[in-house]
C-alpha cells in the first residue's frame, strides 16, 4: 500500500504556515476531569512535534466515548487539552468541532500553535459518515493528517471522508503501525510465530485463517484454546467452549498441519472452582480437569513451551492474553509470554487491545519492537481487511500522483 508520509509533505513544503487538521485518537479514560492513561496521547506527540517544527498551525480532532451525537459534559475533551499542555505542548481548546467557535479558535492560531477541537462525536454526522460534515471540518484547514490508527477501521467523517477534501498524509503513528504490522505479514523474518489468545475462537477466525498462510508456528492460549482442546477430544471441565465452533477448530488444526504450520496448544492449565478472583485454583494436565472446574490460565508446562516458542523466533506477533490476567492468581501465563516477548531477539509486535494492556502492566512495552494502539483496527488489518481510513489515504496519494 502507498500513502504519503509527513516526510513527503515536508519535502513538498505542505505544512509551513498552513492549517493542518490532524485526526488523533484521544479516546482516553477520564476520572474526575483528569486523564488516567495517556498512552494514546503520548503516541501522537511525534506527529505534533514534527508539525510544530515545520511551522504548521495544528488543529486536532478526536472522539471520546460514545455520546451518540449529544453534547455530554463528562465526555468533553477539555481535560485532554489541559493534559497535552502539561506534556510540554501548549494546547488551546475550542468549545465546538465546527461552526463559529471552532472557526474563531482556528483563526487565532499562529505558526507552531496547537488547538484541540471539542469531541467530534458530539455531532451525529460524524459516525453517520456525513460528507457535508466532513466538508465543514475540511474547511477549517489546508491539509489533513490522519494519525488515528485505532479508528482507521471506522468509515466516519473525520477518519475517512475529510481525506477526500484535502491533501492528505499519514502521521508518524499510522506510518509506524503500517510498517510494523504490514512488514510482519508481508516479509517476516523466519521463524514467524503467531501467538493468539482471548476468549473466543469466533473473534479470531479470520486472523487465524490469514496467519495460516504466513506463520511457521501458531500458538493458541486463553479461553479460546479450550474449544480447540475439546475438538481434539479432551475433557475440559466447565471451561469456556464454543460448541458451535468445534468443527471449525478441527478444520483449522487440520489446515495448519497440511500447510506445515506447527500448532501449539496448552498441555496443562490453571483451573479454578469458579469464575472468581479468589476461587480455589490448581494446575492440572489437559484432560484431567475436575467436573465444574474451569481453566482460567495456562499452566507452568505450557508457559515454558510457549515462552520457548517465542524466544526462538525471529518474528513474533502476539494478540490476546493467555488467561484472566487482571486477576493475580491467573496472571502468570500472560506475564510469561510478555517476558518472553521482551527476551526475543527478533521483531516482536503486540497487536493492540488486551495484549497491549498486558504489555504495559508487565513492564515490557518499551522492550518490544512495536505495541499497536489499535484494538479492532489491528485485528481487521491482520485479517487482511481494507481499513477505510487507510484506503482514504491511499486514494489521496493516488490523486496527488496523478496531479504531479
Amino acid at each position: 500500500m502507498h500513502v504519503l508520509t509527513l516526510d513527503d509533505g515536508a519535502a513538498a513544503n505542505a505544512f509551513a504556515g498552513k492549517r493542518v487538521l490532524v485526526r488523533v485518537d484521544f479516546n482516553v479514560p477520564l476520572r474526575k476531569g483528569k486523564v488516567q492513561d495517556d498512552l494514546r496521547i503520548t503516541a501522537a506527540l511525534p506527529t505534533l512535534t514534527f508539525l510544530r517544527d515545520q511551522g504548521a498551525r495544528v488543529v486536532l480532532v478526536s472522539h471520546l466515548g460514545r455520546p451518540k451525537g449529544e453534547r455530554v459534559p463528562e465526555l468533553s475533551l477539555a481535560p485532554v487539552a489541559e493534559h497535552i499542555s502539561g506534556l510540554g505542548v501548549p494546547c488551546t481548546f475550542a468549545q465546538d468541532t465546527v461552526g463559529p467557535a471552532a472557526q474563531a479558535a482556528v483563526d487565532a492560531l499562529t505558526d507552531g500553535d496547537v488547538l484541540l477541537l471539542e469531541n467530534v462525536r458530539f455531532h451525529a454526522e460524524e459516525t453517520a459518515g456525513d460528507d457535508a460534515f466532513a466538508a465543514e471540518l475540511a474547511a477549517l484547514a489546508d491539509v489533513f493528517v490522519n494519525d488515528a490508527f485505532g479508528t482507521a477501521h471506522r468509515a466516519h467523517a473525520s477518519t475517512t471522508l475529510v481525506a477526500h477534501h484535502l491533501p492528505s498524509y499519514a502521521g508518524r503513528l499510522i506510518q509506524k503501525e503500517l510498517d510494523a504490522l504490514g512488514g510482519a505479514l508481508a516479509q517476516p523474518e523466519r521463524p514467524f510465530t503467531a501467538i493468539l489468545g482471548g476468549a473466543k475462537v469466533s473473534d479470531k477466525i479470520a486472523v487465524i485463517e490469514a496467519l495460516l498462510e504466513k506463520a511457521d508456528r501458531l500458538v493458541v492460549g486463553g479461553a479460546m484454546a479450550f474449544t480447540f482442546l475439546r475438538a481434539q477430544g479432551h475433557d475440559v471441565g466447565a471451561s469456556l467452549v464454543e460448541e458451535d465452533r468445534l468443527d471449525l477448530a478441527r478444520d483449522l488444526l487440520e489446515r495448519a498441519e497440511a500447510a506445515g504450520v506447527e500448532s501449539l496448544l496448552p498441555v496443562d492449565v490453571e483451573e479454578a472452582s469458579a469464575f472468581d478472583a479468589k476461587a480455589d485454583h490448581r494446575a492440572v494436565k489437559v484432560g484431567h480437569q475436575g467436573p465444574g472446574w474451569m481453566g482460567l490460565d495456562i499452566g507452568p508446562l505450557t508457559m515454558e513451551a510457549f515462552s520457548d516458542a517465542v524466544r526462538t523466533s525471529n518474528t513474533v506477533l502476539w494478540n490476546g492474553p493467555m488467561g484472566v490476567f487482571e486477576w493475580d492468581a491467573f496472571r502468570f501465563g500472560t506475564q510469561a509470554v510478555a517476558a518472553a516477548m521482551a527476551q526475543c531477539p527478533g521483531t516482536t509486535i503486540v497487536g493492540g487491545g488486551d495484549s497491549a494492556a498486558a504489555a504495559r502492566k508487565f513492564g515490557v512495552a518499551e522492550q518490544v519492537t512495536h505495541v499497536s494502539t489499535g484494538g479492532g483496527a489491528s485485528l481487521e488489518f491482520l485479517e487482511g481487511k481494507t481499513l477505510p481510513g487507510i484506503a482514504a489515504l491511499e486514494q489521496a496519494a493516488a490523486r496527488a500522483s496523478a496531479l504531479a
